[in-house]
């Protein structure tokens, strides 16, 4: 990632509502979201919501899939991931290691690390 692409992603989050937006199919995960039931979920009229959802998509946060009449949302997660690894590619003085309290595990990371239950 480099430096334009970072402050676009920041521009974009900069709106409560898209970051609201953002928040919520992060937490969906990879089923994401049509746009009525983000809407409903955040209370948030379809007019104002098409305005969020596009500069959300511009700033390719995230990802759209027509499935007939309807579009589907998801998060791009891996995106997000660059932009994590962008600010702290320079942790430490370029050693990580020293500051690895500093830092804590993602969950989602943790989580499918952990054998799932039989």
């Amino acid at each position: 990632m480099d430096k334009l692409s970072a402050i676009a992603v920041f521009e974009s989050l900069s709106s409560g509502v898209r970051l609201d937006i953002y928040r919520l199919l992060v937490k969906v995960g990879p089923a994401g979201l049509v746009a009525g039931e983000i809407a409903s979920t955040l209370a948030v009229p379809p007019t104002n919501l098409s305005f969020h959802l596009k500069a959300l998509t511009h700033a390719q946060l995230v990802a759209v899939v027509q499935e007939g009449r309807f579009q589907r949302y998801r998060a791009n997660l891996s995106l997000m991931q660059d932009l994590i690894g962008y600010l702290t590619e320079e942790c430490c003085a370029g050693h990580p290691e020293q500051c690895s309290d500093l830092c804590p595990p993602l969950a989602c990371a943790e989580a499918a690390l952990l054998p799932t239950p039989a």
